[in-house]
């Protein structure tokens, strides 16, 4: 199974940038990484927040740029993070 960032998305929501995306249960983290063939790298910077499914409420958010340059992009402490039921 492939788990895209556009998976996690609500019907009528878009992507802006993709990747991929897995649970870590035991660190109790969503690790968000890579890039879209059609998105290019979440544009972090034209969101204003981010919806997340309030099941996932205490998971931290982590971006990894996985590119040698960049360090991990904490989308827990950079961003609001709107939680909806």
């Amino acid at each position: 199974m492939v788990n895209q960032h556009k998976h996690l998305l609500k019907p009528g929501d878009q992507c802006i940038g993709g990747g991929y995306y897995h649970f870590d249960f035991v660190s109790n983290r969503i690790l968000l990484d890579r890039e879209s063939y059609d998105f290019g790298r979440p544009k972090w910077h034209l969101l204003e927040s981010l919806k997340v499914p309030s099941i996932y409420r205490g998971m931290r958010i982590v971006y990894s740029y996985d590119d040698g340059s960049h360090d991990d992009f904490n989308v827990s402490e950079e961003m609001n993070i709107e939680y909806y039921d």
